[in-house]
Formats: C-alpha cells, structure tokens, sequence
C-alpha cells in the first residue's frame, strides 16, 4: 500500500534559500498540476504574502534559477514561471530514482515542507538513508496511508480537500457568505490569503475533472 509522508528540509539543502531569505514574508506553493518534463521540474510557484516585484528580483538574482517570468496574476497572488539550474533538476530526478513523487511543495523563510509519495512504506527510510548521506536531511514530520477515493479521484490534496469541505459546511459558498476568509482560515489554522488560494486551487481541480472531463464543459446553454 502507497504511502504519503510529510517532510521538513532546510532550503539551503533544496532550494531559493537565497530568495526565500531576501523575502522572508512570501510563501510560496509548487503547482502541483503542471506537466514535467525531461528539463522541467516544479516549473510554476505560486506566491503569496509579500512584495512580489522584490521576490522576482531575488528569484532572478538566485543561483539555482536559470530564469524568471510571471505566467499569471491573481488576487493576491503571483504564479512565476521557473526554469531551474542543472543542480536542482538534478536532486529532484534523483529524488525520483529513490521512488519519492511529489505531491506538494510549500516553502515559507528558510524552510521546505514537501508531501512524498512511496509505493510502499519501507521506501520512506531507503530515501532518507540516501539524502542523509548526501549532506540533505529530510525530516519526516508524519506518515499516512491515503484512504480518500474521493479525494484522489477529483485531484484533491488532502489540504484542499478539507479546506473545501470546511468551507461547504461553515458557509464560505452561500450567499451572502456566513463566515469570511479570514475566519476560514482560522478554522483551518492557515492564513486569510492561503485559506482562499487553497479554495480556489480546489475549486479548480473539481471542476476539472468532473465538469471538463474528456473534454466536456457542461454546458447547456444556461447561464
């Protein structure tokens, strides 16, 4: 049975821990969607909480970035476009051959939160026998064994999938709303801005695959 692992790593051991420094109010959140290829890994971060222009400036000023470009704006948030250096598509290929996919990656300040997954639970111990003697500790936070079909059916992480459901039963989506972003965050133990964007990643995943499925918008003409 697969296994998700949560792990903490210092960014100095993975990556833009010069940029998440320079800027230490940003976080930023992999989007976990986009397609890899061979030379592309975690292509698109989103960020939010800080001065944008300032963190594409330490982005661009990086080592371990290539280059820099904003693929999208939001409210409160900006999506760049990342090519990464040799190292670092390199660590995360290698990551790979030790059977960890990754399923999520946030970063805040000087520090990593990566959610792993392993086809089977002794997996978990080889990656991180490996890294750590490589100089890079991944620290295992919790383990768990996936038991959502729902949750993986639509695409849902696990933050996503109770960010909409909190959101549904306290009534962020009735109108007019009964609790607002910044109380939802506060049920979720996560900021106003993180509460909203993890609603709207959600949202879009949702209707992703369910009303744009085979290509299907679910149109009927009604508005």
């Amino acid at each position: 049975m697969s296994v998700i692992g949560e792990f903490t790593v210092p960014a100095e051991s993975f990556v833009l821990e010069p940029a998440l420094s320079s800027v230490p109010e940003i976080s930023v959140e992999a989007d976990r969607n986009a397609t890899h290829g061979p030379r592309q890994v975690l292509p698109f971060l989103w960020a939010t909480g800080g001065d944008f222009e300032a963190f594409a400036d330490a982005l661009e000023a990086d080592p371990s970035v290539e280059s820099v470009s904003v693929a999208e704006r939001a409210d409160e948030a900006v999506m760049y476009r990342l090519r990464w250096c040799d190292s670092f598509r390199e660590l995360v290929h290698d990551m790979i051959d030790h059977e960890a996919a990754i399923v999520e990656a946030t970063a805040s300040e000087d520090r990593w939160t990566l959610r792993l997954r392993f086809g089977e639970e002794s997996m978990v111990s080889s990656f991180q026998e490996y890294f750590d003697e490589t100089g890079r500790h991944f620290e295992v936070r919790s383990l768990w064994h996936p038991t959502g079909p729902r949750q993986r059916e639509f695409d849902l992480t696990s933050d996503q999938y109770e960010a909409l459901t909190t959101a549904a039963r306290e009534g962020y989506f009735d109108v007019p709303r009964r609790v607002s972003a910044t109380d939802l965050g506060d049920r979720l133990g996560i900021s106003a801005n993180a509460a909203s964007q993890r609603v709207r990643r959600g949202s879009a995943a949702l209707v992703r695959n369910t009303l744009l499925i085979d290509g299907l918008d679910g149109s009927d003409g009604r508005t």
